[in-house]
């Protein structure tokens, strides 16, 4: 076996065991998103709803940045 033979393998090898391990991270990532999903639900059946605070909040900030920028340009006239 010659040394290309071997870093082939050695390349080979770790591709693999990335490919496993990212398999494995993605089924985490999959629990963890039904689990907020689950907590999400049940805020809004407590009559809170974090999709439509957060819509609101980026509205807000969208505003506060043009309002922001406009104070910037009448301070350079």
């Amino acid at each position: 076996m010659t040394n290309k033979d071997e870093q082939i393998g050695f390349h080979k090898g770790a591709l693999t065991t990335l490919a496993k391990e990212k398999e494995e991270f993605l089924k985490v990532l999959s629990i963890i998103d039904s689990l907020m999903q689950m907590h999400l639900k049940g805020l809004k059946e407590l009559g809170i709803d974090l999709e439509k605070e957060a819509k609101q909040a980026f509205k807000n900030k969208k505003l506060d940045n043009i309002v922001i920028h406009e104070v910037k340009n009448d301070k350079d006239v």
